[in-house]
């Protein structure tokens, strides 16, 4: 499948790049948003882009973008891009996105149990390699409390059947661990009643959902990312954010807000940009999509 990136036109626009200037992706993926910056700062320009998975850095794409500017990809998490760029003797930037959503391409082809229409390992982790102590979805399935799984399933899925869920799982589990994405779906399956298995939505999606967000602490990078980026901002600068879901969409708005009363920012967007129909028609699952900027005072 190929990956549209969500709201290109609009990010690059929102951005009010320019050239030569420095800017980061904090979230690069599939690389839609990286290239358009790139051939919008040019040859003088410098692009730092982030994303855990070092797969998406594969040797075309990168050369693609450093045809057109100067490049740097870090390997690591956008939570953690501040000392990242402090490292790089990055000492201010002009401007930084960050698009929180899943990509096509993870979703379909990462094999890491990020979808539910696959049967794979149920890991979840954005990392390519995770390392034994990073945990994964399969640790929170067999060894999280019945009650812990209930909360991140109502909190980060806003899933309305969290509690008897929870408890099939737990109750799965002790016959045996718990592995695959498809065990997770048919104990979702059995602990969820027949109308909400034919709904619009797929009966798994807010389980899933969840899951991946606390695997990723999803909500807690949020902040720390913007934050830290927002201190090599320069005056005038700008960070985009693209959410997906509710959940993230009113912690960036809180947190947009919140630094709009510090004095630190003006709000760019009063009210969200959202896809406009001829994007919908090419591209459903940008639906959710909502874009809210800033510009540093």
């Amino acid at each position: 499948m190929t990956h549209k990136s969500v709201l290109l036109q609009e990010v690059i626009e929102s951005l009010n790049l320019h050239k030569g200037g420095t800017y980061v992706d904090g979230t690069f993926g599939a690389g839609g948003h990286s290239r358009q910056i790139a051939r919008a700062i040019s040859h003088e320009g410098h692009l730092i882009s982030f994303d855990q998975d070092e797969t998406v850095f594969n040797e075309a794409v990168v050369r693609a973008i450093s045809e057109d500017t100067r490049f740097t990809h870090v390997v690591e998490n956008f939570g953690n891009a501040k000392a990242a760029l402090v490292k790089l003797d990055i000492q201010h930037i002009d401007g930084a996105m960050f698009d929180l959503g899943l990509s096509s391409t993870q979703l379909e082809e990462s094999g890491r149990g990020f979808s539910f229409q696959r049967d794979e390992p149920l890991w979840m982790t954005f990392k390519h390699s995770p390392k034994e102590e990073d945990v994964t979805a399969i640790d929170i399935v067999n060894h999280w409390s019945e009650e812990s799984i209930a909360t991140i399933l109502k909190g980060f899925g806003d899933e309305r059947f969290a509690r008897s869920i929870a408890r099939g799982i737990v109750e799965a589990r002790s016959t045996g661990e718990i592995r695959t994405t498809s065990e997770l779906v048919e104990i979702i399956r059995t602990n969820t009643p027949g109308w909400y298995q034919h709904g619009r939505t797929h009966f798994a999606t807010r389980t899933f959902q969840a899951l991946r967000m606390a695997v990723n602490d999803e909500l807690g990078v949020i902040e720390k990312g913007i934050r830290g980026v927002f201190e090599l901002l320069s005056p005038g600068g700008r960070i985009s954010v693209i959410s997906f879901h509710s959940i993230e969409d009113r912690l960036v708005k809180q947190l947009f807000r919140d630094m709009n009363n510090e004095g630190l920012v003006e709000m760019i967007t009063k009210k969200p940009i959202v896809p406009s129909d001829e994007e919908l028609k090419e591209n459903p699952r940008a639906r959710s999509a909502k874009l809210r900027v800033i510009q540093k005072l």
